[in-house]
């Protein structure tokens, strides 16, 4: 059955990174993974925002990408020495701290695709959105993490298990399955897996192939590129059957591709 996190909205699906900041916005000192970020893709009319999870010092569980400070507040201190009321005062004329339960209260019809940043922020994570796994896709570069999250939204029991996409052993094995055309090593590595979220090259390998969406599909599992912020790129990847587009520019990416 398709999970909650995809249903009622047509694909292509716009997941805003990390929220949505213009220029303009920037220009005021608003930066990415912030309540005004967040708010902001949600005005913009983005269905899914991808945001990332760290755990502060005192155990609670914030939107930022990096596990320091230093890029988006010039602190050098690691989010996981920082208390929340500390860090929310840093966040102050960036745009606001974000905690993950402020996300999931405060944005009732948003859906979040979130990577768990930590081994440490993964029980928590899991913990905070088992009430509402119905409109989470979980993710991170480490299966284990991925898994540990879903495993404490299950220990939890209450609601919808999160939907989830995979991590990169998991895609490893995927891409080395469509590569022997064996459905059988396919079958086994997406087991469990809802989406593949990929870049579209690695380097001079190229990730998003039709072999690779077609594999995909044919397991009813979805492919999204990030980090895609050309209009031209949004559309060719969708004339190629991708589902979904995770980008900087959500407000550029509802008019292309409406």
């Amino acid at each position: 059955m398709t999970h909650p996190w995809f249903a009622g909205v047509a694909a292509p699906r716009v997941l805003a990174h990390r929220g949505l900041v213009t220029p303009e916005a920037a220009g005021t000192g608003i930066v990415e993974n912030s309540f005004a970020a967040v708010a902001a893709a949600h005005s913009a009319g983005a269905h899914y925002v991808e945001s990332d999870c760290h755990l502060t010092a005192d155990g609670v569980v914030v939107l930022f990408h990096d596990d320091d400070l230093s890029r988006v507040t010039g602190d050098p201190r690691k989010v996981a020495d920082v208390p929340v009321r500390e860090l929310a005062e840093l966040m102050t004329g960036r745009g606001g701290l974000i905690t993950l339960a402020q996300a999931l209260d405060a944005f009732p019809a948003t859906r979040f695709n979130l990577d768990v940043k930590a081994t440490d922020a993964a029980a928590a994570v899991g913990a905070t959105i088992a009430p509402f796994g119905d409109r989470v896709l979980l993710t991170s570069f480490s299966d284990a993490r991925r898994r540990a999250a879903l495993d404490a939204a299950d220990a939890a029991g209450r609601g919808i298990r999160p939907a989830t996409s995979a991590g990169r052993g998991t895609i490893g094995r995927v891409l080395t399955a469509v590569a022997a055309r064996s459905d059988r090593l396919l079958t086994r590595a997406l087991a469990g897996i809802d989406a593949l979220q990929v870049p579209e090259r690695q380097g001079r390998l190229r990730i998003v192939t039709p072999r690779l969406l077609a594999a995909a599909h044919r397991h009813d599992v979805e492919v999204h590129v990030w980090t895609v912020n050309e209009p031209d790129d949004m559309v060719r990847l969708v004339s190629m059957g991708v589902d979904g587009i995770v980008t900087d520019r959500a407000d550029v990416a509802l008019a292309a591709l409406s």
